[in-house]
């Protein structure tokens, strides 16, 4: 330890708080917090024979540290999981990119609610539901909310009529005041009901509507109430009862070599209605129970809902101290057990025996993904005869319609992954009218090995036979890159041709290799015709408001800057098209009423 620091850990208080290590940069580098500071900071710089090598390691790059003191060891505790949330430390076990997890957003801060995927929680009045490991996941319960309930997507409330999503019955269109409030809101109630998993109450308060429908004679009522209930029911049939009534959370815990990874199984009601996987990170040298204790107060300090009681594999430091901490957030009490046998143990088992599941898998994906990645550029260098595996590779593809709009691509794999960053696209000026592959591959070629300070690819890919090839090794080998491989692939065949050689290489038909090709040449004519749509757009909405009076180039070239697209110029209100740059009201006018006059 330096001075300054000596001098702060033997000043210490005797009271709780919150520590921040720090490194020689002024980066934070652990957070932890203690009952009394003065004991836990120093217990770091004593003895380093009962340190694991990640604390010896973490202790020699302290350079400073601060600490913040509080009322009580639940402040610290909050504080805590506040601070590592937002400095994510190098030695704090962590939810890897817990920051990007989604949420499901009901906006019940508006009048008229809506339903949709986000990745920000805002203290903004409305309700989140998550935090969800997968967006795929996210995007299936709003699908399905939505083809329940009537919802409205539109952002706008001012609309002169409903669109086409309330004429197929898919929203009540509040935009037109076509349902009041009321109406509205409960079903909005219903939703987060669903999503809290509680549809016994959203059963019963369909049935009690659709029978007092009936009553009234509203028939036509009562059977889309009838519909909704059997999609509910339906909805019902995959949640399993597990337990007596009451909402838990069980949690399960595997490691392996990969990592460590917590699967928790989403009890309401006594029905399992979800489950959901975390992996973390920085926990190779913790025990079971510090990562567990680690993971609770970070998954609940950013949980939408707590349960009333969590069900664990084993003891955790501080159990007390969570307990207290999560009836704090909850405001009621919430317990934390650890089942010894019955149902709850065997839950528990059971989220122990998928979280292990997880990680085979991840260690299966993982496989895989270096079988197509480093496996493959090993394979392609080996069928080659390349000295050493291609890092970086360039492919290059053409595309036009007759010769007009004629543009190229190059896309760029790195370590057998796209580098999109990386991609460049070229409007070729060299060639126009009749088309001319040759002379295109090799103006793009000249284009980017001709320029100067740019990185130097280990294979250059020409999409295309032996004519595209010959043409662009011309252009390359003038360039001065005489030792880097050139290939060709043919389309029709997947043929490689080689420089130098008359004979095309054919590669195993079931190869990573082949495989490997075939996403770069697949991509990079993606790209090419991606660029090359987008010029022919921009061609075809000129031609058409060159008929509009009052708008020349500038204005041409403003208003599709500003609404990217022609069906959105021909949508927009008058006041919309004024706001767009160099835009008068006549001129605006003008162009409303040309696309009007044309229905």
């Amino acid at each position: 330890m330096n001075d300054e620091l000596l001098e702060k850990v033997n000043h210490l208080p005797d009271k709780p708080g919150v520590y921040l290590m720090k490194d020689a940069q002024d980066h934070i580098i652990y957070v932890g917090k203690a009952v009394v500071l003065k004991n836990r900071v120093r217990s770091y710089f004593q003895s380093s024979r009962n340190h694991s090598p990640k604390v010896q390691a973490m202790v020699s790059r302290i350079a400073d540290l601060e600490y913040i003191v509080t009322a009580s060891e639940i402040e610290a505790l909050i504080l805590e999981c506040n601070l590592i949330k937002k400095h994510r430390p190098k030695y704090n076990i962590s939810l890897r990119d817990d920051k990007t997890y989604p949420y499901i957003k009901v906006t019940t801060n508006e009048d008229f609610p809506r339903l949709y995927a986000t990745r920000r929680v805002q203290k903004d009045g409305a309700r989140y539901f998550g935090p969800f490991t997968s967006a795929g996941a996210v995007h299936e319960s709003i699908k399905l909310m939505r083809k329940l309930f009537p919802l409205r997507s539109c952002r706008n409330l001012d609309a002169r009529r409903p669109c086409l999503e309330y004429h197929i019955k898919r929203c009540l269109a509040p935009c037109a005041g076509f349902v009041d409030r009321e109406t509205y809101n409960g079903m909005i109630k219903e939703v987060c009901l669903l999503l809290e998993g509680r549809s016994d109450a959203v059963v019963q308060s369909l049935k009690k509507r659709m029978e007092l429908a009936a009553e009234e004679l509203q028939f036509e009522q009562a059977a889309k109430l009838r519909d909704q209930l059997a999609a509910v029911e339906k909805v019902r049939e995959k949640q399993n009862i597990v337990t007596g009534a009451g909402d838990q959370d069980a949690i399960g815990l595997a490691r392996s070599a990969l990592g460590t990874c917590v699967q928790v199984y989403f009890i309401r009601s006594g029905k399992m209605v979800g489950r959901d996987h975390f992996l973390l990170a920085g926990s190779d040298q913790e025990e079971d129970d510090v990562v567990l204790a680690a993971f609770i107060k970070q998954y609940y300090s950013q949980s939408t809902f707590i349960p009333k009681e969590l069900l664990l594999p084993m003891d955790v430091p501080e159990q007390a101290l969570l307990s207290d901490w999560l009836s704090q957030l909850k405001g009621s009490r919430v317990t934390v057990e650890i089942p010894k046998r019955g149902t709850k143990k065997d839950i528990v088992t059971m989220a122990d025996g998928n979280a292990a599941i997880v990680l085979s898998e991840q260690e299966g994906k993982i496989k895989a993904h270096s079988e197509q990645t480093e496996g493959a550029m090993a394979d392609l260098g080996r069928y080659l005869g390349l000295q050493a595996p291609p890092i970086r590779m360039e492919c290059f593809d053409i595309s036009h319609i007759q010769g007009s709009e004629t543009v190229a691509s190059m896309v760029v794999f790195e370590n057998g992954m796209p580098k999109k960053e990386a991609y460049r696209r070229y409007k070729l000026r060299t060639v126009e009218g009749k088309p001319d592959d040759f002379k295109s591959m090799q103006e793009v070629v000249s284009r980017r090995y001709g320029a100067t300070n740019q990185p130097i690819p280990d294979l250059i890919i020409i999409d295309g036979g032996k004519g595209q090839l010959s043409a662009a090794l011309t252009i390359i080998r003038g360039s001065g890159l005489l030792d880097v491989p050139v290939i060709g692939l043919a389309k029709e065949f997947e043929y490689i041709f080689c420089e130098g050689q008359s004979d095309p290489l054919i590669l195993p038909r079931h190869s990573q290799a082949l495989y490997l090709m075939q996403r770069i040449r697949d991509e990079a004519h993606r790209f090419a015709v991606t660029y090359h749509r987008t010029l022919r757009s921009k061609r075809n909405m000129v031609s058409v408001l060159d008929h509009v009076p009052g708008i020349g180039a500038k204005r041409r070239k403003a208003l599709w800057d500003h609404f990217g697209s022609l069906p959105k110029i021909k949508g927009a209100t008058v006041e919309e098209l004024a706001a767009a740059p160099s835009m008068t009201f006549p001129a605006a006018q003008a162009v409303y009423d040309f696309f009007r006059q044309q229905r």
